[in-house]
């Protein structure tokens, strides 16, 4: 897949399929899309071209910027969209000024004159330009105008696997991981560095991993214990993650600690990325740490059960 940032040295292709859009998640609903705009550029021998925005449009225009936390960080989305075959990604700076195009400049600036799009592949509710005033039917009705064709996904493929961004992001600020890993296709994940924290762990035979996230706009899951898988150097291990504020040992902010099984390295200042598997249980405070350390024994015998 060929990276394109921004758009200043993006010629246009001989036979661009294009579809456009944030794609927060790469979700189920996503790859719907993403399956159809492949497909129609295998048939007519063209390039399958993605375009996204960074930063995300919300924390540009919306008063609750500070608020947004995404399902995927930009390098997780590429990640994400190569492993779906996407020939081209192109990652648009979105910024105030660009948001004031219209619909036809939107269309003439850069699908036809930066991208040269043959056909444009959307779902059944994407709007482009000022405040959202292309879609489908804008372009079906000025096709011979601007020269290339459109396909709306229908509504019902969609809406058939039930899924949405912000549906997700719910699931998870619910700790309802189940949810939120089947309406993602996969498991959701976070990565980071691992940083020195106050090293309890060690003392009382529970040895954790201090993730610091990579971005901070990433969505943190919902305070508990969770089973994850820990994805390290190229390998895979098991492990129970705690996300919370450990009240039983008076921690003062939220933490990302992992336990990682049948592990003995020092990993400070390495890379991990965790893969979420299932919620074990809302962070609570324990009668003392004899208390907590049984309580431990009891969650990693359920992780270590259901990550076999």
């Amino acid at each position: 897949m060929l990276i394109h940032r921004g758009l200043d040295e993006l010629h246009p292709l001989p036979n661009a399929v294009v579809t456009s859009g944030t794609f927060d998640g790469v979700h189920r609903g996503h790859q719907t899309i993403l399956a159809r705009l492949t497909e129609v550029a295998r048939a007519s021998g063209g390039e399958s071209v993605l375009i996204t925005y960074w930063p995300h449009p919300r924390t540009v225009l919306s008063n609750d910027s500070m608020d947004l936390k995404l399902l995927t960080t930009l390098d997780e989305k590429i990640d994400l969209l190569e492993q779906a075959g996407v020939d081209h990604l192109v990652v648009i700076p979105f910024t105030r000024a660009f948001s004031e195009l219209s619909s036809a400049e939107y269309i003439r600036q850069v699908l036809i004159d930066k991208i040269g799009t043959r056909k444009l592949v959307i779902g059944y509710d994407h709007r482009f330009g000022r405040d959202r005033e292309g879609g489908f039917d804008y372009i079906q009705a000025h096709q011979n105008e601007y020269g290339f064709g459109v396909e709306e996904i229908p509504r019902q493929d969609i809406e058939a696997v039930g899924v949405s961004s912000s549906r997700i992001r719910a699931a998870l600020d619910a700790g309802q991981i189940d949810i939120a890993n089947r309406l993602l296709g996969r498991p959701y994940s976070l990565s980071g560095t691992v940083v020195k924290g106050r090293q309890l762990g060690r003392t009382i035979g529970f040895p954790t991993a201090n993730l610091q996230i990579d971005d901070p706009v990433k969505l943190i899951p919902a305070n508990g214990v969770y089973a994850v898988d820990v994805l390290y150097a190229g390998q895979k291990f098991s492990g129970m993650l705690n996300i919370g504020f450990r009240p039983t040992v008076a921690g003062t902010h939220q933490t990302i600690e992992t336990y990682i099984f049948d592990f003995d390295k020092d990993i400070y200042g390495e890379h991990l990325t965790l893969q979420f598997r299932a919620f074990l249980r809302p962070e609570q405070k324990f009668d003392g740490l004899s208390a907590l350390v049984s309580q431990l024994k009891q969650d990693e015998a359920a992780a270590r059960t259901i990550l076999v």
